[in-house]
């Protein structure tokens, strides 16, 4: 039967079913669709969740693992200075004792060389020990290289020598402008000097200036407009510095200032 021979009520009915149907299809795709979605996106979220404990955990152990270096370090520096100190020390009287009694005591050497450095301080703050120190520097003071070697070595004894009063070195602890105007430094006062011009005389200071003892950088002393704190850790700023500058990220934002994409 054609279209034009079926009547009002037959294609009403037909357009219905088509229609009916029409829906079951749509529903049925999208019940496929969303069904593959949540198949799909399963293990993004699972990967995604996975990625953030990961985070988590390794911020963590890196926490920790910097906090036990941050104890350990200290208590293990001291306990290598001191064991080097007496080692040191002990060894210079432990054969005299292993000759007389025939065995070794640690720590019998070093009580006796300290023992010894405090009787000779005794002893040449007297007037026999005085005059008879006089009498070895004056002869030491004639040999042609190790009189220069025991004048310059008993400078810097003297400097750090409290008894001492000829020598003003390392009397006072200051703060210079180092290594530019606005930039401080702390320093040893050494000694003075009057630098003579055509202007007039100018007294001058000698100064030292420490260094980290193992190196590792410098200490500055700035004020807090010279100071710009950013949105990097601690742990991103070591690594910056231990790989030299490799490790930099891209862009570096100052706190309190909203993030800016790099126009250039």
């Amino acid at each position: 039967m054609t279209d034009g021979l079926r009547s009002p009520s037959t294609r009403n009915s037909l357009d219905e079913e088509q229609g009916r149907n029409s829906l079951l299809e749509d529903l049925e795709n999208d019940k496929g669709s969303s069904h593959g979605t949540a198949v799909y996106s399963t293990p993004n979220a699972a990967r995604e969740v996975f990625q953030a404990c990961m985070s988590v955990c390794h911020s963590w152990a890196s926490k920790k693992f910097m906090s036990g270096c941050a104890i350990l370090f200290p208590i293990t520096i001291t306990v290598y200075v001191t064991f080097w100190f007496l080692t040191f020390f002990d060894k210079f009287f432990s054969p005299l004792y292993q000759y007389l009694f025939g065995f070794h005591v640690f720590g019998l050497g070093f009580i006796t060389s300290m023992v010894f450095i405090f009787l000779t301080g005794v002893f040449v703050s007297s007037w026999l020990g005085g005059a008879l120190l006089w009498t070895g520097e004056w002869f030491i003071h004639k040999l042609p290289i190790v009189g220069h070697v025991y004048s310059a070595s008993k400078q810097i004894s003297q400097a750090v020598n409290p008894d001492s009063e000829s020598s003003p070195a390392f009397r006072e602890f200051v703060l210079i402008r180092h290594p530019r105007h606005g930039e401080y430094a702390f320093a040893f006062i050494t000694g003075e000097c009057v630098l003579q011009s055509v202007e007039g005389d100018v007294g001058l200071f000698s100064v030292f200036v420490p260094t980290n003892h193992i190196y590792v950088g410098d200490v500055f002393l700035l004020g807090g407009t010279d100071i710009f704190r950013t949105n990097l850790s601690v742990r991103e700023g070591i690594e910056i510095v231990v790989s030299g500058g490799m490790a930099l990220p891209a862009t570096i934002t100052p706190l309190g200032c909203p993030t800016k994409l790099l126009s250039n």
